[in-house]
């Protein structure tokens, strides 16, 4: 995609176009941002706008080498990311990407590669790929991009230009799924805002089934009682049947206690995701202390970290949602 198409970060493009035009590009950069901001898209777009003969600054989008690097089959341009049923990167795809630049480009331009996402490198990985940020091939170009630098090594870090991508507006994705997917008004804004500013998120059909599923979450837990310790025991079980329903729902329960906060401080339903509940948000927000909401945020983020590393879902959701039905 040309970066004259990409929705938003108007800073980290111009700074891209500066350093192409003037032929400045550093030899390794670190794209680093919320999931499916665009920070996969800009990437990719930066080698085509490399690769491209016909623009400079920018690609044009339709000729062989931009089909090739949209297509993913451009001899210069490689993505590397787990193999098919692994959950990491591993040192011997970086040994492979390390040859692979050190090769003189086909297009007699960069070998450009792009690792997404980086943090999924395990430990050995990132200390072989040390050494080709260390002595980086002539005419090679190498992309990290990342939702954080919590996984990377410090000497790994240091040694990337680190471009930040921060959430788009909700207004815009919200404008983007109203004019280019086609979806009513008040439908684009709701998906737009579920998924704080991650177009990735709002396109996607999980994204749409979390919509639908919230609201059964929320009646089935307004109907909680704190004497029946059956209602939330059946419910955890429900929840725990499957791994990822189970982490879906925690997910959805941490941004609804981030709305919760932001209703109780400011006594407005500006900038929250769930605004189409907010007779719910009020009730729950006039009800608790913000400490105490802070205290559920936090444990639902605990509660997902612990299904995350494996430990008894039905013991971990039971014992969240105890505490949540002791706060009525």
């Amino acid at each position: 995609m040309p970066f004259s198409n990409i929705i938003g970060h108007e800073k980290q493009l111009k700074s891209l176009r500066w350093a192409l035009e003037k032929d400045r590009l550093h030899h390794a950069y670190l794209f680093v941002g919320p999931e499916g901001v665009g920070k996969r898209t800009v990437a990719l777009s930066l080698a085509m706008a490399i690769q491209c003969r016909e623009k400079v600054g920018d690609s044009c989008g339709g000729c062989a080498d931009c089909a090739q690097v949209q297509g993913g089959n451009h001899p210069d341009v490689r993505v590397v990311e787990p193999l098919m049923g692994k959950k990491e990167i591993a040192i011997q795809q970086v040994r492979e990407l390390e040859k692979e630049l050190s090769y003189r480009a086909f297009s007699g331009r960069k070998k450009i590669a792009v690792v997404d996402p980086a943090f999924l490198m395990n430990f050995s990985a990132q200390n072989a790929l040390l050494k080709t940020l260390e002595e980086p091939p002539k005419n090679s170009l190498l992309i990290l991009v990342s939702t954080s630098t919590g996984g990377l090594l410090p000497t790994l870090l240091s040694r990337c230009l680190r471009l930040s991508f921060a959430p788009l507006p909700t207004e815009m994705v919200a404008a983007f799924l109203a004019t280019q997917k086609g979806l009513e008004r008040e439908a684009a804004e709701l998906l737009a805002a579920m998924s704080m500013g991650s177009l990735g998120r709002a396109v996607s059909p999980e994204m749409k089934e979390l919509v639908q599923k919230r609201g059964v979450w929320a009646e089935r837990i307004s109907s909680l009682v704190p004497g029946d310790c059956r209602g939330w025991m059946a419910l955890a079980e429900q929840l725990a049947s499957v791994r990822e329903e189970s982490l879906k729902f925690l997910e959805w329960v941490e941004g609804w206690y981030r709305d919760v906060l932001i209703y109780r401080v400011t006594g407005s339903s500006r900038g929250i995701s769930n605004f189409d509940m907010e007779q719910n948000m009020k009730r729950q927000a006039n009800r608790l202390s913000v400490e105490r909401i802070l205290c559920l945020f936090s444990q639902a983020i605990e509660t997902e970290t612990s299904i995350r590393r494996n430990v008894n879902r039905r013991m971990a959701l039971e014992n969240f949602l105890m505490q949540i039905v002791h706060s009525f």
